[in-house]
């Protein structure tokens, strides 16, 4: 499992291109029949894909965890983004079309991934933090989330918020988790962008259109930078800087954070205006 340390802003203001996307970038977890996990020092948050491509992959440990298994001592959110899946979590089996979410808590020893067509394999998206209570595994489909329509077509920024894994949503010890979809003719999300110095965040890219691409921006309000993503990448965004894109054409992502609290509003804004 690759680890990705800490980074000061003081440090990140000295970092070209290469070195940002060395840091902050998970480009390459897409690979088929495997699973693919980055474990951060932010949060200790792990973010991983699976694409089972017509294997049974099963969740399993890894050194940089120290544990018996892999959820002896976590919570992981799944969001599928391809075709329908299925997860096995201790003897269970749930069903995921595309955009659905299941939850699994602490001490579930067991979880299998698997594609339920051989021509179009799911993609599980997964992100896993430490957890000090077991809550009970949830699937909760995509036409059942919380969810907000935001912004509007005359800024580029019209898009629908879905919340699955949040205070009011399927409970779970400090993982907040939910997807956007940016309408037609949109491309802007999380504009205005904020910070918040209480939680990190992962944003996962789908669903963007072949030959199109993704200008992700990160730094501190006044001293930005960005990093040009593709389809099926993500980037882990700390607790000091924006996170906020622009594509060449609308698409999908899936957020997700952990931290000191759940409260999806408690962000710190930063106007347009003051960006640099």
């Amino acid at each position: 499992m690759k680890i990705l340390h800490s980074v000061h802003p003081d440090d990140f203001k000295t970092y070209g291109t290469d070195k940002i996307r060395e840091r902050f970038l998970l480009s390459d977890l897409k690979q088929n029949g495997q699973a693919n996990f980055v474990y951060t020092h932010y949060d200790r948050m792990v973010a991983g894909l699976i694409k089972p491509d017509g294997k049974t992959i099963s969740l399993e440990t890894d050194n940089a965890l120290k544990s018996e298994y892999f959820l002896e001592r976590r919570e992981i959110g799944i969001i599928n983004v391809g075709g329908e899946g299925k997860i096995n979590a201790d003897g269970k089996s749930y069903t995921l079309n595309k955009l659905d979410c299941l939850y699994i808590g602490k001490g579930v020893k067991q979880v299998d991934f698997s594609g339920a067509k051989a021509d179009a394999s799911p993609i599980f998206f997964i992100l896993s933090n430490p957890a000090h209570a077991s809550y009970p595994t949830m699937l909760m489909k995509h036409d059942d989330s919380l969810k907000a329509v935001l912004g509007s077509q005359t800024t580029a920024n019209q898009r629908t918020l879905c919340k699955y894994i949040h205070k009011d949503g399927i409970k779970s010890c400090q993982l907040v988790m939910g997807l956007t979809l940016l309408h037609e003719g949109s491309v802007w999300n999380t504009m205005p962008p904020h910070t918040h110095e209480r939680r990190m965040e992962v944003y996962f890219y789908f669903d963007v259109p072949e030959g199109h691409m993704v200008f992700h921006y990160m730094g501190h309000p006044q001293e930005t930078r960005h990093l040009v993503m593709g389809n099926h990448q993500a980037v882990v965004s700390p607790p000091w800087s924006i996170h906020s894109g622009s594509g060449t054409a609308n698409y999908g992502f899936i957020w997700g954070m952990a931290g000191e609290n759940m409260e999806f509003t408690d962000m710190d804004a930063a106007g347009i205006t003051e960006l640099r």
